[in-house]
């Protein structure tokens, strides 16, 4: 090759051929490094991606509890609210009450979005709706309590029918009791 003369291949300047053209196997001469073996390179691409599939349905499982259990710590939060708010009925309790009652109702309606992110062929997904549905079941049910603990439930006869007396309430300690 002629300095300042560039190496034509198929017509174009400055290309590189980089097919091996030589009659002896030089590749195979040198040895392959430790852990590697030509056979089993295509199996590690198959390999790697169901790892990854894997790993992302392990994630998506992982995502799918923590969703589930969120509502115990919004239990714990209600639950504090409503002693705060006391046992008296005035605005803010009765705001407290509804607000205990509405999010779980709200929640229960919304179980299939909140986990649709994490619907997969290898993700269970049945148990975490259930916890996810007796959490909030339980939040309805510190709702129906403080409703209960205001005096607002019907839980007497008199309640129902205008023209039976009125049940007579007792106020001792820090509870209400029922004649």
């Amino acid at each position: 090759m002629e300095k300042g003369k560039g190496l034509m291949v198929d017509g174009r300047r400055w290309a590189v051929d980089f097919s091996d053209n030589s009659s002896s196997n030089s590749t195979r001469d040198i040895p392959d490094p430790p852990g590697f073996t030509r056979a089993s390179q295509d199996q590690d691409d198959s390999t790697l991606s169901r790892q990854k599939k894997d790993a992302e349905s392990n994630w998506k499982a992982q995502k799918a509890w923590e969703v589930a259990q969120a509502p115990l710590k919004n239990l714990f939060m209600m639950g504090f609210m409503m002693w705060m708010a006391g046992s008296t009925v005035h605005l803010f309790s009765i705001g407290i009450t509804f607000s205990a009652l509405w999010q779980p109702i709200s929640a229960l309606q919304g179980v299939g979005k909140v986990f649709e992110p994490y619907k997969d062929s290898k993700v269970d997904l049945l148990g975490p709706k259930l916890l996810f549905i007796a959490l909030n079941l339980g939040g309805l049910a510190l709702g129906v309590w403080k409703l209960n603990t205001l005096g607002l439930l019907p839980t007497h006869v008199s309640d129902w029918v205008s023209s039976l007396p009125p049940a007579q309430v007792e106020f001792s300690g820090g509870g209400i009791s029922l004649r």
